[in-house]
């Protein structure tokens, strides 16, 4: 399974920096659609539940933010 043996001879990319453009990108995505709940939450007038989205939001950027920063530390050291 090419999954599970795959270090970069196939992407050029070590899963290891793969995996942590992945993560970047899947906590951006989330951040964006978060945006939509937090948006049906309030039209409907649900606080508490655009409150939870909102962390949930928060979190996901965080999660951006530090693996964006760590990335650019790792590529920077194998150039």
């Amino acid at each position: 399974m090419a999954a599970t043996s795959e270090t970069g001879q196939v992407t050029g990319t070590a899963d290891k920096d793969y995996n942590l453009i992945w993560f970047t990108e899947k906590c951006l995505s989330n951040a964006l659609r978060l945006e939509t709940y937090i948006q049906d939450a309030e039209r409907e007038g649900d606080s508490e539940l655009a409150e939870f989205f909102r962390k949930a939001q928060a979190d996901s950027r965080k999660g951006a933010e530090q693996a964006k920063r760590m990335l650019a530390q790792r590529l920077s050291k194998s150039v």
